[in-house]
């Protein structure tokens, strides 16, 4: 985990914010997406809101701020994750991947979802995971 001087105070406002107001209140609406990963050291379900595409059998997300995300680490430690989807839970494994290019990316996924990400997230940080949907 990394210690406070490693993260930027934005990143710190920003995370602050969304750990305490917005994530528990976004991720109880009904159509908001949300990814499940397991806690890597709980073992725990942990559940963020976030954006993406599902575009066939593959959900598609671009993280804000990459490997310092929570959801990051736990996907890498047991990649088998759940994502909400209008509201329907679907199993799936997620991968990674850092040699795609997440501004490129974020073009292709929800407006509104892209704007956020790039606003509030670090350029050099963002990451793109594909989740490969199995139900």
């Amino acid at each position: 985990m990394p210690r406070p001087t490693d993260l930027s105070l934005k990143q710190r406002a920003i995370t602050a914010f969304q750990r305490r107001v917005a994530n528990p209140l976004t991720r109880r609406l009904p159509l908001q997406t949300v990814l499940e990963t397991t806690g890597r050291k709980s073992g725990l379900p942990r559940r963020t809101p976030l954006g993406g595409r599902r575009v066939g059998d593959t959900f598609w997300l671009v993280s804000e701020y990459g490997e310092k995300s929570q959801y990051i680490r736990n996907l890498k430690a047991d990649p088998r994750v759940r994502v909400r989807i209008r509201g329907r839970w679907h199993e799936g494994t997620a991968q990674v991947l850092p040699d795609d290019d997440p501004i490129a990316r974020l073009r292709a996924l929800p407006r509104m979802n892209s704007t956020a990400v790039r606003l509030l997230g670090e350029r050099a940080g963002l990451l793109t995971v594909r989740v490969d949907l199995t139900s």
